[in-house]
């Protein structure tokens, strides 16, 4: 894996921890650092000991400031290269929607902007009661491009656009009421709360966990009938997995289950 110190990776006990690290900088996304995300994101879904893919940011006041604005963010005329760079961050978001591990947002601080996306675009989002969230680019001539394909699929179309454009930042409480993110604890209690989430899900069976989040997000933009159709399917796919039987001859011999992971 093609990683310099902006991208921390570490993978132990089922869990791998993703973390931007450049905490003085209050852990910006420049495209080298979204790439290196990619990269690092793709290193633990291919791992098969990963069960939990954890991303956080370095430090107590960030998670993420979002986009890089000192690298260069703004294009000369014709900067094709740049527009190409840029689809790192929807490579991201697509290969954390379709890699068939749960994820997770450690929100050890402030998340803004491309940060907020990042947060919102795991599947659970932990969040300290002292960050500010939100997209405040319109503040300097941006605007929430991709991320916004993430944050109108979570909360309600009204709130969000009045978000993105008046740049105005919102609590975690906020953020919670609108289906952004999964709860909000105090910061001793951060890790404690992620731990939580982890065991919870790695005491599941890994295969109908991975087929069950797919199908989650792949129905999320169909027609109610197609999308019952394929969830049918996708029932009779998870009725014939070995963890399926496990799971129900568990219930009714009153025992933990023991999951094969088929």
């Amino acid at each position: 894996m093609n990683t310099d110190n902006t991208i921390v990776y570490e993978a132990v006990d089922n869990r791998a921890t993703i973390t931007i690290n450049d905490p003085e900088r209050r852990n910006p996304m420049s495209t080298v650092t979204m790439r290196r995300l990619l990269e690092a994101t793709d290193t633990a879904i291919v791992d098969d000991d990963v069960r939990v893919i954890v991303y956080t940011g370095t430090g107590e006041q960030a998670f993420s400031a979002g986009g890089d604005l000192a690298s260069g963010f703004v294009d000369d005329e014709d900067d094709g290269d740049r527009h190409e760079e840029r689809g790192a961050l929807a490579d991201l978001f697509r290969l954390m929607r379709s890699g068939g591990k749960p994820t997770i947002a450690r929100v050890n601080g402030h998340a803004l902007a491309g940060g907020f996306g990042l947060a919102v675009a795991c599947d659970i989002v932990v969040c300290v009661d002292d960050a500010k969230l939100g997209t405040p680019e319109i503040n300097v001539g941006l605007w929430p491009m991709m991320i916004s394909a993430i944050l109108q699929r979570v909360s309600p179309h009204r709130k969000v656009l009045e978000m993105m454009m008046t740049g105005t930042l919102i609590t975690p409480d906020e953020a919670l009421e609108m289906g952004a993110i999964s709860r909000v604890v105090g910061r001793d209690d951060l890790d404690d709360a992620v731990d939580e989430y982890v065991n919870e899900l790695t005491a599941k069976s890994p295969i109908v966990l991975a087929m069950g989040r797919r199908l989650f997000y792949e129905v999320e933009d169909l027609a109610l009938d197609r999308a019952l159709d394929r969830l049918q399917d996708g029932l009779t796919e998870v009725a014939a997995t070995d963890d399926a039987r496990e799971g129900v001859s568990a219930f009714l011999e009153k025992r933990a289950p023991r999951w094969k992971g088929s």
